[in-house]
């Protein structure tokens, strides 16, 4: 007699506990129109961090003006060396197409540090004009890029976008020291 009680009362539990998360799921707003990846990715500014990149580097510091509406800067970063040389600047942003693109600059050395922004990418064969200025193109499992050697530094526009999606990006890019 007694088993039965203890099953009977756990049901009763179970169902009381039901009633009460229904009840929290039907009376807190939520909103399921969002698509749930764009609503994870927060939107960043980054003036502050572009101002003090451009002071503290070696380089012309990239950053794009101008782009058109629906590109989202996601993250920013500027990563000085103890050496003075080696500092790297990151911006990444979401495409309107929600395609990860980023600006990705250092002075270290240009192969060492192609690699490594662009995941393992390897020349692609030609290159692409954006405004023009010769960009050469890369290819890898991951992530595209345009890619240009600089006197002094590289700039490696990056990601998972479309050529044509770095190319406009890589056309918005203005550049201070």
């Amino acid at each position: 007699m007694r088993g039965k009680q203890t099953v009977r009362d756990m049901v009763l539990s179970m169902a009381v506990i039901g009633v009460v998360v229904a009840a929290i799921y039907f009376f807190i707003p939520h909103d399921d129109s969002k698509n749930a990846q764009n609503s994870a990715v927060k939107t960043v500014s980054y003036r502050v961090e572009l101002s003090t990149a451009r002071r503290a580097a070696t380089y012309p510091v990239a950053a794009p003006e101008g782009l058109p509406k629906g590109w989202r800067a996601t993250s920013v970063s500027y990563q000085a060396s103890d050496d003075g040389r080696g500092g790297a600047w990151h911006l990444g942003f979401l495409s309107p197409k929600e395609q990860y693109a980023a600006v990705e600059q250092s002075d270290a050395p240009a192969r060492e540090y192609i690699k490594k922004v662009t995941l393992n990418a390897t020349p692609a064969g030609g290159s692409r004009e954006v405004d023009g200025v010769r960009w050469d193109k890369y290819k890898g499992d991951t992530y595209k890029a345009l890619v240009r050697k600089e006197s002094g530094h590289t700039t490696v526009v990056t990601g998972t976008a479309s050529y044509d999606g770095l190319a406009e990006l890589a056309g918005a890019l203005k550049s201070e020291k």
